[in-house]
Protein backbone atom coordinates (compact mmCIF):
# COMPACT_ATOMS: atom_id res chain seq x y z
CA UNK A 1 0.00 0.00 0.00
CA UNK A 2 2.92 2.26 0.95
CA UNK A 3 4.43 1.64 -2.69
CA UNK A 4 1.09 2.45 -4.38
CA UNK A 5 0.89 5.85 -2.61
CA UNK A 6 4.43 6.53 -2.97
CA UNK A 7 4.17 6.09 -6.29
CA UNK A 8 1.03 8.21 -6.97
CA UNK A 9 2.97 11.17 -4.21
CA UNK A 10 6.02 10.30 -7.14
CA UNK A 11 3.59 11.73 -10.20
CA UNK A 12 2.69 14.88 -8.59
CA UNK A 13 6.16 15.59 -7.58
CA UNK A 14 8.05 14.80 -10.30
CA UNK A 15 7.88 18.60 -11.29
CA UNK A 16 9.80 19.31 -8.47
CA UNK A 17 12.41 16.41 -8.96
CA UNK A 18 12.06 15.42 -5.52
CA UNK A 19 12.42 11.56 -5.37
CA UNK A 20 10.51 9.10 -3.09
CA UNK A 21 11.90 7.25 -0.34
CA UNK A 22 11.01 4.50 1.48
CA UNK A 23 11.99 3.98 4.96
CA UNK A 24 11.85 0.44 6.04
CA UNK A 25 13.03 -1.61 9.31
CA UNK A 26 13.19 -5.17 8.10
CA UNK A 27 16.11 -5.81 5.70
CA UNK A 28 14.53 -9.29 4.81
CA UNK A 29 11.76 -6.98 2.66
CA UNK A 30 14.65 -5.11 1.25
CA UNK A 31 16.60 -7.71 -0.20
CA UNK A 32 13.14 -9.29 -1.53
CA UNK A 33 12.59 -5.81 -3.59
CA UNK A 34 15.54 -5.44 -4.74
CA UNK A 35 16.50 -8.38 -5.80
CA UNK A 36 14.33 -9.63 -9.11
CA UNK A 37 15.10 -13.21 -8.35
CA UNK A 38 12.09 -15.32 -6.81
CA UNK A 39 12.95 -17.80 -4.00
CA UNK A 40 11.47 -20.90 -2.89
CA UNK A 41 10.58 -19.22 0.06
CA UNK A 42 9.13 -15.91 -1.61
CA UNK A 43 6.54 -17.48 -3.80
CA UNK A 44 3.84 -16.96 -0.83
CA UNK A 45 4.37 -12.90 -1.24
CA UNK A 46 1.58 -11.11 -2.81
CA UNK A 47 0.87 -8.99 -5.88
CA UNK A 48 1.19 -6.21 -4.10
CA UNK A 49 4.80 -6.70 -3.44
CA UNK A 50 5.71 -7.32 -6.69
CA UNK A 51 4.47 -4.07 -7.48
CA UNK A 52 7.05 -2.58 -5.17
CA UNK A 53 10.10 -5.11 -6.89
CA UNK A 54 8.95 -3.54 -10.03
CA UNK A 55 8.88 0.43 -9.02
CA UNK A 56 12.39 0.31 -6.93
CA UNK A 57 13.94 -2.07 -10.67
CA UNK A 58 12.47 1.05 -12.58
CA UNK A 59 13.53 3.56 -10.24
CA UNK A 60 10.80 5.13 -9.34
CA UNK A 61 11.28 4.16 -5.99
CA UNK A 62 14.25 3.95 -3.56
CA UNK A 63 14.56 1.74 -0.75
CA UNK A 64 16.16 3.07 2.68
CA UNK A 65 16.91 0.88 5.40
CA UNK A 66 15.68 2.54 9.11
CA UNK A 67 16.49 1.05 12.27
CA UNK A 68 13.33 0.12 14.13
CA UNK A 69 13.46 2.59 16.54
CA UNK A 70 13.59 5.60 14.20
CA UNK A 71 10.55 4.16 12.27
CA UNK A 72 8.68 7.40 12.33
CA UNK A 73 5.61 5.52 10.92
CA UNK A 74 5.02 3.28 13.75
CA UNK A 75 3.50 6.72 15.45
CA UNK A 76 0.52 6.03 13.17
CA UNK A 77 0.51 2.56 12.71
CA UNK A 78 1.31 0.81 16.31
CA UNK A 79 0.80 0.85 19.74
CA UNK A 80 3.67 2.14 21.76
CA UNK A 81 5.24 2.48 25.03
CA UNK A 82 5.19 6.22 26.18
CA UNK A 83 8.68 6.80 25.97
CA UNK A 84 9.36 5.86 22.48
CA UNK A 85 6.32 7.74 21.37
CA UNK A 86 7.50 10.80 23.10
CA UNK A 87 11.27 10.13 21.30
CA UNK A 88 9.31 9.66 17.75
CA UNK A 89 6.92 12.93 18.24
CA UNK A 90 10.09 14.62 19.07
CA UNK A 91 11.60 13.22 15.98
CA UNK A 92 9.25 14.15 13.95
CA UNK A 93 9.14 17.94 15.06
CA UNK A 94 5.71 17.80 17.36
CA UNK A 95 5.48 19.67 20.45
CA UNK A 96 2.63 20.44 23.06
CA UNK A 97 0.77 23.70 22.66
CA UNK A 98 -0.42 25.44 25.91
CA UNK A 99 -3.57 27.19 25.24
CA UNK A 100 -5.37 30.12 27.62
CA UNK A 101 -8.95 28.89 26.67
CA UNK A 102 -10.60 28.81 30.11
CA UNK A 103 -14.49 26.59 30.26
CA UNK A 104 -13.59 24.48 27.36
CA UNK A 105 -15.46 21.88 26.03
Amino acid sequence: MAACQAVWLENILKEMEIPIALFIDNKSSISLARNPALHGRSKHIEAKFHFMREQVNKGALQIVHCSTELQLADIFTKVLKVDRFIKLISLVGMKEVETSIKGGC
